[in-house]
């Protein structure tokens, strides 16, 4: 077998660090080191490597475009190593540790909430991360090792380096303003106030209004359904949401038509490459006994 250069863990996460923070200051800090042992480390890795990492603009040093495949699998390897060590700790210690989950807001408020305080209540000594936010930073972020599941909307195609499991598929209708039924079909529908564009729900229903011969044209955007409730509600614009949200409390939405446009499924993802990790997927395999809702 050649001789290959010596790279340390370390040095890669200090490669990692620079490429993610602002400056390497805040690079640093983040390391718990000092500049100093940030840039020497740097350094060594470029003389191991015999290759420039960095070109300075000004004061400033910034990675070379060329060099993007190192910090490519400088990345990959530092994410590859935390799992190793996630592993290792949940193995040795049995039900403790820590799970990183991550949920749209109608999974983790309306969908499972029961199933996730049996789960902690069931393991003490488990420390339970959770996250609340769009489907597509979830998906991001456990595609960047951040998250050990998370809980999203499928989309049309499969998301590349993740398994998905299936959860439940839920209802979502087309919610009005408030007063007398606006004459006219599908066509005099609107203006919407929709989830932003890179929402994966917002494709789902654009599509499914254009086959009712909508126009989607959006008005407003949020990735909060209670703010885009409240719009509604004030008579900003019509908008599509889960049934579970937009008719609970004591100011339910009125419908536009009594079937709803759409049911999308939720899944649970994890990276296809991770590691064994038992609580995720004893989390996974709990959810996944939850009923659809009707």
């Amino acid at each position: 077998m050649r001789s290959l250069p010596q790279l340390s863990i370390q040095q890669l996460c200090y490669l990692v660090a620079v490429s993610d923070q602002p400056t390497w200051a805040a690079a640093a800090a983040d390391l718990h080191v000092t500049p100093s042992a940030l840039s020497q480390g740097v350094a060594e890795l470029e003389r191991r490597l015999g290759i420039e990492l960095f070109v300075r603009d000004g004061r400033r040093r910034l990675p070379r475009p060329e060099a993007s495949p190192v910090f490519d699998y400088a990345r990959s390897v530092v994410v590859q190593t935390e799992d190793l060590v996630n592993w290792t700790r949940t193995r040795l210690a049995g039900r403790s540790g820590r799970l990183r989950v991550g949920m749209i807001d109608v999974a983790a408020i309306h969908h499972f909430p029961d199933q996730l305080r049996r789960f902690t209540s069931e393991r003490v000594d488990l420390s339970l991360e959770l996250s609340v936010a769009p489907s597509s930073d979830l998906v991001r972020r456990v595609t960047d090792g951040d998250l050990d599941i998370a809980i999203v909307v499928a989309t049309p195609t499969p998301l590349p380096g993740l398994d998905a499991v299936p959860l439940i598929s839920e209802p979502l209708a087309i919610y009005r303003p408030p007063g007398p039924k606006p004459p006219g079909g599908p066509a005099a529908w609107g203006p919407w106030i929709a989830f932003p564009p890179e929402s994966h729900s917002r494709s789902l229903i654009a599509s499914s209004l254009a086959d009712l011969g909508s126009n989607y044209v959006v008005i407003a955007e949020s990735h909060q359904p209670e703010v885009m409730l409240q719009m509604v509600r004030l008579g900003m614009g019509w908008t599509v949401l889960p049934v579970s949200q937009a008719e609970r409390g004591p100011e339910p939405l009125t419908r536009a038509r009594k079937r709803p446009l759409l049911e999308r499924q939720l899944i649970a993802v994890q990276r296809t490459d991770r590691l064994d990790h038992p609580a995720a997927d004893a989390l996974r395999d709990m959810l996944s006994l939850v009923s659809t809702p009707h």
